[in-house]
Order: structure tokens, then sequence, then C-alpha cells
């Protein structure tokens, strides 16, 4: 259990040792080829240290690494700001007013290929309307001020680009069916959410499911969380748990196993994809 740099280290030090093996080279002779002591590329690839953008590229390039979006993912592992080129991500504008733990949580979700995730009190963050993520906002972060407010809307809102690019990430949710049944913002904030929603679950890479009450306690009572996965490299899906001051992040083999699996029993006690459209149909038109 780690919070997200430490995880990151650990994540981008075992790919580059998997690169530095594809490419038949030992730690010796990567470090000759970037002209450092072969101590620097053990400490990288264990973890122990962490690695600039920059030395990420020279070892990228030694080992012939070309594909852009591979490149992309070991920088943003590395905390690049920006991919290659030094080109700001978009959240880069919003860095004063966004702690590093959600910077980190923004990052992994912007190179992810697919997203699930249990929510047990509010719509997931990609699904939000403008008035319910502002109403959630309110909430959330005290004493925020309306300028404040206003910019923290927009990164949530920014966000969701994730599921419109090309291709755009695939979202599994399960929502626990108070997510639906909580009134935020008020009556016309969520009939327009619940709107949304439906929208949302009619996506071809959006699955929604929703938990009813009626299937009692289960195992996600004790909290949400989300699983990203990655397709441009091995080994570096995470699962994030989410705090009041922090985000937790489990990278250990078993730790992804045991979400997954509660993942998957999640949703054969929740209703079908189908059921969960008319479900949400029913409370819109209802709202």
């Amino acid at each position: 259990m780690q919070h997200g740099p430490a995880v990151r280290r650990r994540k981008l030090g075992a790919e580059l040792r998997t690169l530095r093996t594809r490419a038949g080279l030992t730690s010796g002779e990567a470090a000759r080829l970037v002209g450092w002591h072969q101590s620097k590329v053990s400490r990288i690839e264990t973890g122990t240290s962490g690695a600039k953008p920059a030395d990420v590229r020279l070892l990228l390039d030694a080992y012939g690494v070309t594909d852009p979006r591979l490149r992309e993912l070991m920088l943003a592992l590395a905390g690049a700001d920006g991919g290659e080129g030094e080109r700001d991500h978009w959240w880069h504008a919003y860095r004063g007013i966004l702690p590093p733990a959600y910077r980190d949580f923004i990052s992994l979700e912007s190179q992810a290929t697919a997203m699930r995730t249990l929510e047990t009190t509010v719509v997931p963050g990609l699904l939000q309307t403008p008035g319910y993520a502002r109403a959630v906002t309110r909430a959330a972060v005290e004493g925020v001020d309306e300028a404040q407010l206003d910019r923290l809307v927009e990164v949530r809102l920014a966000r969701q680009d994730v599921l419109h690019g090309s291709p755009p990430m695939g979202l599994s949710a399960v929502l626990d069916e108070a997510v639906l049944r909580r009134q935020v913002g008020g009556r016309e904030v969520m009939a327009e959410q619940l709107h949304r929603l439906v929208e949302a679950a009619r996506l071809p890479h959006v699955r929604l499911q929703v938990l009813p009450f009626a299937a009692g306690a289960h195992i996600g009572v004790t909290g949400p969380f989300v699983i990203f996965s990655f397709s441009s490299a091995s080994d570096l899906d995470v699962v994030v748990l989410d705090h009041l001051t922090s985000s937790l992040y489990l990278e250990r083999k078993e730790d992804l196993e045991a979400y997954t699996e509660a993942f998957n029993a999640l949703r054969a006690h929740a209703l079908s994809p189908e059921d969960t459209l008319q479900h949400l149909s029913a409370l819109a038109h209802g709202a």
C-alpha cells in the first residue's frame, strides 16, 4: 500500500527493466550506452530512486522504444507534466489548486485504456454533469471560494475527455443504488444527472450496472475503489482507494487479484447493463 509517487517509481522501474531485457542488454551495458554508472540504472529499476523524464528518454532511446503511447506512459510515470517535447498536459494549468495526489490520479487516468470503478456515494467524476460536479465539489472542499470552485469543476469536466478520445477509454462502473437516490444539488440537478447517466449507459465503451438495495450487504460496503488498466505496458494495473485527505495505490499482484475478484462479484450481483438502462430511464423520467 503506497502513495502515488512511490508506486509510480516502482512501476516505472519494473517496466524499464523489462524493456532493457527485451533489448538484450545487461544493466551495465545500458549504463554505458547512456553514460551512467551501473548503480544508477539499478536504483531506477528497483524504484530506490526516481528517474527524471530526461533520464527516461535516454533509456527508452537506448532500448529502441519508439511506440509513442508507451513512451508517453513511461514519461507520465516519471512525473513528467508533458509528453515528448515537454508538451504540457492540460492539468498543468491547474497545478496551484490541485494537490499532488489528485494530479497523480489524473495522470494515471489520462493514460489508462480501461477503468473499473465501484461508487457507493456519488456519481463517478467522468459521468458528472456541471451542476452535479459543482455541488459535490462544494461539499467536499471546505472553505473554497467561487473562483476556486469554478476551477475545480473545470478540472473535473476536463477529465471526461478520456471518454471521447480516439480510442476512448473503456469505463465499467458499478453504482450502489444510494448514488441514484441521494439528492445532490437538489431536484433539478439530480434530474439532469440521471438523464446524463442514461446517455452514458448507451455508449458502447461504457458499461453501467446498478447494485440495488435488494442485494443487501456486499463486498463493496467497505468503500469505493478504482482499478486502472494499461494495454501499452505490462504489469501496470493499479488499484486506487480514495480517502478524505489522501489516495492510496495498491499494485501488488495479490491486491489486484483481490479487487478484480471483488469487482467481478459486484457485477454478478448488480443489475445487468440492459436492466440498469431501464432502471435509470425510469428514474430519469420520474425525476
